[in-house]
């Protein structure tokens, strides 16, 4: 599979299937490959070939859809295509898969720790190819997770396993048929029939396990006992003796809280090191059976001996209303509790009771305010995490308490936003308590941190329930009831704002399409959603719909929200625009009442809205769930979790397309690149970053990324994804010499040093190759050889050079002086060198300004007085940049000779480099041996002194110097004037010699057929060995006064004296008109993303050798 697709040994396939794949109307049949990251597909038929890869991260729509054209096939979307797959042997387990590699893929996107956690799927034992292996991890991944939603179980709860049987259910004397579940924790059991009975006994509450004697009537029977005096009786068990074992052993490792009431088997219990607190003995001790009495149970947070950690803020402030005083409502009060009391005889308390359809029963009637608190906390499951992590709320509150974050700032604003209204919330008490709980989570989990409306559902759960209650039942909310919805994009409450689109189009199509054109629905979802209806409806309406939601979960919102759009469906498709859609919904939303409410009424903010006209009828909240239940019960928890996968898709690619968009309006205009080709260079930049998360090339950029920051400093690539990139989209194409120069191009770009590029300085670095003018293109080749983009060895070795050269020469200029040099009058350089004397202390701090900013020194005011007219006109120009050594224009050599390989031209490049080359390695020797000639001479008489030299370069120069004199466009005296500002350059011995030690290139190219060309150019008069990269530094010659004659070199080093500027390699190269074509020339960077996107996944880090090919 890896070498059909060309996939790095990292990536894994997970399973195949036979199937055809629809290229317009003809099927071809062939293999589908599911791997971790891509799907794949390879037919090879009637001599056709058909190779097709899609990465799980670009679909953005994947369904299982029956039509007359695709019978039962798999429909597969991405932005740029559409595939059908048919044909299958078994589709449902193909597309479960798909769906399950999928989500995967939208949780890298969504959050990347997230993903790395999801991403570390368990490995065979045995590292032989078995494709079955990664599709067992997947397996039975999903089944715990429908395990843990089934049940609302902790997140870290896994299943062991599951067999068939029946429970005998003393409420009805019957044995009901169904399944029973083991795990590392708990022991279930779901009925066959949904409502029938659903059952939660956890191991820390058993005390008994035995298996009862076998009959005809109750073959194979299990007896399990708990602490709560409840037995329950499984039998029709297949393999009994083998179950016993299992929560036995599950049993050892159970924490023990009352030793001495335990069997002997239980005796020998461990405690779980997984627990994620480490709670003192006096913590653990006593810890109630059941929340049946919950308020005397959690007298651990005492930290300030504050009420609120024992008891909720509603039972604070109604202390003096007793039931006797409130008439009717009292009484009906008093008669649901009476309910629930005589349930709670027949069905169990606590943890271990029976669920059923009567349950759900009572729940739709309304909790009573007395077993609020106790009763979500158990549907929810919330119980079950504060039993096990006794004290850890406590530990996070004092950890969290002074700690200063952009979580607790929010916090601090939105505090007194939180249900103004209510009594309980207009004084510290309550505000302190909703500080504490919210900010302990955000220390719990800094993923989320704070989301605008927990802070509304917090403030209501702290009515019910203690601070600890509170806290953990935001933990069920956010972590497992709601995922997602409140992350900084609030991706959950999107998602089920597109279910409750789709589901608007099912069950009220002739609203939908208003609703679309009002464009209501994404305005009235979000509100609704996040805060389960607390903000929008009277607060005693909207509890008895959190009670329903604790107990049923995400479906009755969405019934609830149906049901509202129903009641006022002639209304709205009356309305013309959005706001009237609106006030019609909220007027509705403001005057549903709880009419069995025995709380003081609170006045609810949204009441304006009804003001003026006469207020609608009011609407009984008990009605409103009677009808939601009746019009669209047929809603399933499996089919909101398929509609979330779909939509999950849709919304987290729009998310994505979003922050392209944001990405690419970030970016100047004066680029260069076009929008769409920005939107591609994105993608590819994307992918590349994904792909250290893919295939752990590179940990760096992955752990580093945070999805609070703004879109552009999401993705970021490091050194060695960044080679990759620009192998394959640069248009200097150096063959083996390409991966240093992509080392050098990340180093210049890498601004802030932290080994990261982001998007903005890649799209920077790949337009200064492709747009602008010959400058502007060579401007970025010279800035490639100099300090930052050296690698740090040599420019620390630089830096000894510069220091060591500095002590022998005192009198010398910074590179900028002798920048200037060359376009002063010579009256003005009289005056020079006082003044550089003057500075020569400062010289080092002048040198290191030099290389790294490009500008003069303070002492040179007067010149910078001179300059400033052309710095305000443009910030960098070509004056700024410091002066090049020996060394750095050898690796400036080598760079062109590299690139002008394989190139169509090449041998006519070859010869106008070498005539280049040659002129300016002189133009280097004359003024290095002006430079030691005005080094000896008295500061009176320099000019006298440096004047004779000249002609002498001149005449030997004659036919070559003239052309650069006349083209040079910085030129300011004349081509006469030019010749005698040279000697001037050389005044930068202390920059200039700056790559001493950096030695000759490590790997000579030879290259016989270019050398033999090079040696017969008549336009060189330097050796031939001058115009190689590897011999340059040896064969150096030195033009002057005298005879040309070969300087001797010993060991290879550089000649540190010398150096030249941008402007005279400028000159130089105007001067041959195949080189300045060659800059000039326009490539394409469509066709090179085009192959880009092509070998992404091809890309591994062993596979260095493929990137020339890949960037040709």
């Amino acid at each position: 599979m890896r070498k059909q697709f060309g996939m790095p040994e990292g990536e894994k396939l997970v399973n195949y299937y036979s199937c055809s794949y629809w290229k317009g109307r003809v099927p071809r049949q062939g293999w589908l490959y599911l791997t971790v990251n891509h799907l794949c597909f390879y037919s090879f038929l009637l001599g056709k070939e058909v190779n097709l890869v899609v990465q799980w991260v670009d679909i953005t729509r994947l369904e299982k859809n029956a039509t007359l054209l695709f019978p039962e096939s798999i429909h597969v979307e991405t932005r740029d295509q559409e595939l059908f797959f048919s044909m299958f042997l078994n589709i449902g387990e193909t597309f479960k898969l798909m769906e399950q590699l999928a989500n995967l893929a939208m949780r890298q996107l969504l959050d990347s720790e997230g993903f790395l956690e999801d991403k570390a799927l368990p490995r065979p034992i045995r590292p032989h190819r078995n494709i079955s292996a990664l599709k067992r991890d997947l397996d039975a991944r999903a089944k715990n997770e429908c395990y843990r939603a089934t049940f609302r179980l902790p997140r870290d709860e896994q299943l062991d396993g599951h067999t068939s049987c029946t429970l005998w259910t003393p409420f009805n004397k019957l044995h009901i048929p169904g399944q029973m579940f083991i795990s590392n924790n708990y022991i279930c059991f779901a009925s066959k029939e949904e409502d029938a009975c659903h059952l939660i006994i956890p191991l820390r509450e058993v005390t008994i396990v035995e298996k009862a004697d076998s009959s005809s009537v109750l073959p194979s029977p299990l007896s399990i006992s708990t602490k709560s005096k409840m037995t329950f009786l499984f039998a029709n068990l297949k393999d009994r003796d083998f179950l016993v074992q299992r929560i036995s052993d599950f049993l050892q490792k159970t924490p023990s809280k009352q030793p001495g009431g335990i069997v002997g088997s239980r005796k020998a219990s461990v405690v779980d090191p997984s627990t994620e607190s480490s709670p003192a003995p006096e913590e653990v001790s006593e810890q109630p059976t059941s929340p049946a009495s919950p308020l005397n149970s959690h007298q651990s947070f005492c930290v300030q001996e504050v009420p609120t950690a024992s008891q909720g803020l509603l039972k604070l402030f109604q202390k003096n209303s007793p039931m006797e005083d409130l008439g009717a409502k009292g009484a009906k009060e008093k008669m649901k509790e009476e309910s629930w009391h005589i349930h709670f005889f027949e069905y169990g308390r606590g943890v271990c009771m029976y669920r059923t359809a009567k349950t759900r029963a009572l729940v739709l009637k309304g909790i009573p305010e007395s077993l609020r608190g106790e009763l979500w906390l158990l549907f929810s499951g919330a119980w079950n995490e504060m039993e096990t992590h006794p004290g850890y709320y406590t530990e996070l509150v004092e950890k969290s308490t002074g700690k200063y974050s952009l979580a607790t700032e929010e916090i601090e604003r939105d505090l007194h936003r939180s249900m103004p209204e209510h009594p309980a919330f207009q004084n510290e008490l309550g505000i302190a308590a909703l500080r504490r709980v919210l900010t302990a989570y955000a220390f719990r989990n800094p993923t989320i941190g704070y989301c605008q409306a927990m802070n509304i559902v917090t403030s209501v759960l702290l009515l019910y329930g203690s601070e600890e209650e509170a806290f953990w039942l935001l933990v069920a909310l956010c972590e497992r009831m709601l995922p997602d919805y409140y992350n900084t994009r609030v991706v959950g409450a999107l998602v089920d704002q597109g279910i409750f689109e789709e589901l608007t189009r099912d069950f009220l199509p002739q609203l939908s399409a208003k609703m679309q054109d009002l464009g209501v629905i994404s305005s009235i979802s979000l509100s609704w959603f996040l805060t389960l209806f607390l903000s929008v409806m009277p607060f005693e309406s909207a509890v008895v719909i959190v009670d329903c939601f604790f107990y049923e979960g995400i479906k009755v919102i969405l019934q609830v929200a149906l049901a509202v759009l129903d009641a006022n469906m002639e209304q709205l498709l009356g309305c013309s625009d959005e706001g009237e859609a609106m006030t019609v919904l909220g007027r509705y939303l403001d005057n549903v009442v709880n009419k069995q409410s025995v709380s003081p009424p609170i006045p609810h903010l949204h009441a304006l809205l009804t003001s003026g006209d006469d207020p609608p009828a009011e609407v009984d909240i008990f009605e409103l769930l009677k009808v939601s239940y009746e019009k669209f019960s047929s809603l399933r928890a499996e089919d909101i979790e398929q509609m979330r996968f779909k939509q999950r898709l849709k919304v987290i690619q729009s998310l994505e397309d979003t922050a392209k968009r944001s990405v690419v309006r970030a970016i100047p205009v004066d680029i260069g690149f076009s929008i769409e080709e920005l939107e591609d260079l994105y993608m590819v930049f994307k992918a590349k970053h994904l792909a250290s998360q893919y295939w752990g090339c590179s940990r760096m950029a992955a752990s580093r990324r945070d999805p609070s920051l703004p879109y552009l400093e999401q993705y970021r690539i490091d050194a060695s994804q960044f080679q990759e990139l620009f192998a394959s989209l640069t248009p200097w194409a150096c063959g083996s010499h390409t991966p240093v120069l992509a080392g050098r191009m990340f180093r210049l770009l890498d601004k802030n040093k932290d080994l990261l590029i982001n998007f903005k300085e890649f799209v920077m670095g790949m337009s200064g190759m492709y747009h602008g003018d010959l400058t502007e293109k060579l401007k970025v080749l010279y800035k490639l050889h100099l300090p930052p983009a050296l690698s740090p060895e040599e420019a620390e070795s630089a830096l000894e050079a510069a220091h060591y050269f500095t002590e022998d020469s005192s009198s010398e200029a910074s590179p900028l002086a002798s920048d200037l040099d060359l376009f002063l009058p010579w009256e003005a350089q009289e005056a020079l060198p006082q003044e550089e004397q003057e500075g020569s202390g400062s010289e080092d701090v002048q040198e290191k300004r030099g290389e790294e900013k490009g500008t003069s020194s303070p002492d040179y005011r007067h010149y910078l007085r001179m300059w400033a007219k052309e710095k305000e006109v443009q910030k960098e120009t070509i004056k700024d940049l410091p002066k090049m050594n020996q060394e750095q224009f050898i690796e400036l050599c080598k760079t062109l000779y590299n690139m002008f390989s394989e190139d169509p031209m090449e041998q006519d490049l070859y010869h106008a480099i070498a005539t280049v080359a040659s002129l300016l390695l002189r133009i280097g020797e004359v003024g290095k041996k002006f430079s030691a000639r005005t080094v000896r001479k008295p500061r009176d008489c320099a000019t006298e002194e440096d004047e004779p030299p000249a002609p002498e370069p001149r005449q030997d120069t004659a036919r070559e110097r003239q052309p650069p004199a006349a083209g040079d466009p910085q030129a300011k005296g004349g081509g006469d004037m030019h010749l005698g500002k040279v000697p001037q350059e050389s005044q930068v011995v202390v920059e200039a010699g700056s790559g001493e030690g950096q030695g000759s290139p490590s790997q000579p190219l030879s290259d016989d057929e270019t050398k033999d060309d090079m040696s017969m150019s008549s336009y060189s008069v330097v050796s031939t060995g001058s115009l190689q990269c590897e011999d340059l530094a040896d064969d150096t010659v030195l033009v002057g006064g005298e005879a040309c004659s070969p300087t001797v070199r010993i060991g290879g080093t550089v000649d540190t004296d010398w150096c030249i500027s941008f402007e005279q390699i400028l000159a130089s190269i105007l001067t041959e008109s195949v080189l300045v074509n060659f800059f000039e020339k326009r490539e394409d960077i469509g066709l090179k993303i085009k192959d880009q996107k092509k070998v992404e996944r091809q890309f591994s880090t062993a596979s260095d050798h493929e990137q020339p090919g890949v960037s040709g």
